[in-house]
């Protein structure tokens, strides 16, 4: 984009780049998001900045009425898988956080000081400032959402100490800790932060809103993952329209819990269904329990890679939806999403669990891998009892009770052994192609269990099955072929799943 374009993206307060870029107004010394509802500024008073961080980097505190930092982040780092792309997913993830610059840089495979060079050439501010912008979003909504301590808040954010959160915030948002607290809206930090009872187990509880940029098809996101959710890990309970996922976390820290509601609501004009035509911004509502306060970080971002709340369904709708084939099905469920996993690693073993075999039946064989190797929830929680099994126990694992073949089983076995070992790696800032590289050099993976590991655990947004049951059968109810897929780039994953919703509904 040109300055010339951002400014009249600006002007027409166009939410489809929010979070793409950032504006500062050096009359105010605020940054705003460009959809941000107040005057629009002079051209010449105008600054803008790639991120967040480098916004707060150069000076400017965040906006008070569009809250620019609580945007969905640029769906470019989806779609993008060289350094800069593969740091930010992890900067996400909370890598710096837990693990410093260093970290970052080994698991990248690169030296810090080229982390810092390529970030702050394309994003205006290196790790430990964006990772710091993450920090204090994180620590805004612990304060207006719970009543926890200002320390607990400090410290689960991942500040190291209470003064750096201290300075960190009024810096930030030009507002003490205690003033954000007060500023948040009537009744927003009701929830106790110990919440014990109905079998619950001691954790902490946080509300969330996860915003995303829309049009957003829940309905469909909700089905897909109802229809594999693994009895003892995962629960849909609810009617369609109103359904509440729920599954268990297994994250660096300890444990937790997470609920999502398929009724969301967002700044859609009043009257408009979720997931309306035309919607450009709403929310999901989410509530974690946790066992430690300093995994919030990594589970909001496993959780929203799970729903895909980063991608750009605007970019996706008008690659594909100017085409022959798939135009009609892109205008019939617009939003729809590619879910990815809030566990590679249980990804890859379900992903071996369902090959060459139905849904339904990968699911019974996931609830009995469950049963017989995951681990259990200190106390049960309704009808989340369990971890889904770690990679290192299934590696010697018999897998007897599975009632299915020993070359599949040793599969299993394989792949488990080699992600607990780092063969394969299926971290968030994993390589993609060396990814799907090792997973091929395996016995018993071929190209669809790696493809699909590719787009659910990786979140790769241009995987093609065309051997898929599902997708030959989509292809064929649109008088197609596979050859075309190669037209739909970068966004084939999302017409992989408008192939699978066409063969599901018979064609309709």
């Amino acid at each position: 984009m040109t300055d010339e374009s951002r400014y009249e993206a600006v002007r027409s307060r166009d939410a489809r780049f929010d979070g793409v870029f950032f504006l500062g107004v050096r009359t105010t010394g605020i940054y705003c998001r460009p959809s941000c509802p107040a005057v629009t500024p002079k051209r010449e008073n105008v600054r803008y900045y790639p991120s967040a961080a480098a916004a707060q980097g150069g000076g400017f505190r965040a906006c008070r009425r569009c809250r620019p930092d609580a945007v969905p982040g640029s769906a470019e780092w989806n779609v993008r898988a060289d350094l800069v792309g593969r740091a930010m997913r992890m900067i996400g993830d909370g890598v710096v956080d837990r693990e410093g610059v260093s970290g970052l840089a080994r698991r990248l495979g690169y030296s810090p000081r080229q982390v810092q060079r390529q970030l702050t050439a394309e994003l205006g501010a290196g790790p430990v400032a964006l990772a710091r912008a993450q920090r204090a979003h994180t620590a805004r909504v612990l304060l207006q959402t719970t009543s926890l301590t200002v320390t607990d808040i400090a410290f689960a954010a991942g500040f190291a100490s209470v003064r750096q959160f201290n300075d960190t915030m009024r810096e930030i948002y030009a507002r003490t800790p205690g003033q954000l607290r007060s500023a948040a809206p009537r009744g927003g930090h009701g929830r106790q932060p110990a919440e014990e009872g109905a079998g619950r187990p001691a954790t902490t509880g946080v509300a969330l809103r996860l915003a995303y940029r829309g049009p957003y098809a829940a309905r469909e996101v909700f089905d897909f993952l109802e229809r594999r959710a693994i009895g003892g890990v995962e629960e849909t309970s609810g009617a369609a329209g109103s359904r509440t996922y729920r599954r268990t976390l297994l994250l660096p820290c300890g444990t937790g819990i997470v609920e999502v509601d398929e009724h969301h609501a967002g700044d859609r004009p009043s009257g408009r269904e979720p997931g309306a035509p035309g919607e450009t911004s709403g929310w999901l509502d989410c509530r974690l329990h946790l066992a430690d306060l300093r995994d919030l970080t990594t589970a909001v971002q496993r959780v929203r890679r799970l729903f895909d709340l980063d991608a750009d369904p605007l970019a996706v709708a008008e690659r594909l939806g100017a085409d022959e084939v798939l135009g009609e099905l892109v205008a019939r469920r617009p939003g729809l999403r590619a879910p990815g996993t809030a566990d590679p690693h249980e990804l890859a073993v379900r992903a071996v669990l369902g090959q060459q075999i139905t849904v339904a039946a990968a699911r019974t064989l996931a609830g009995r891998l469950v049963a017989a190797y995951g681990k259990p929830l200190p106390s049960p929680d309704g009808a989340l009892t369990h971890l889904f099994p770690e990679a290192d126990s299934l590696a010697e694992a018999p897998l007897s009770e599975l009632g299915m073949p020993e070359r599949r089983r040793a599969t299993i076995r394989t792949v488990a052994a080699a992600l607990a070992d780092g063969t394969v790696s299926l971290h968030a800032g994993a390589d993609r192609d060396e990814a799907e590289r090792s997973l091929l050099a395996l016995p018993g993976i071929g190209p669809w269990s790696a493809g699909y590991m590719r787009m659910r655990a990786l979140g790769d947004p241009d995987v093609f099955l065309p051997g898929d049951v599902g997708v030959r059968n989509g292809l064929a109810f649109c008088g197609a072929d596979a050859a075309l897929s190669g037209q739909w780039r970068p966004w084939r994953s999302y017409a992989l799943h408008h192939l699978w919703q066409l063969a599901a509904s018979g064609g309709r």
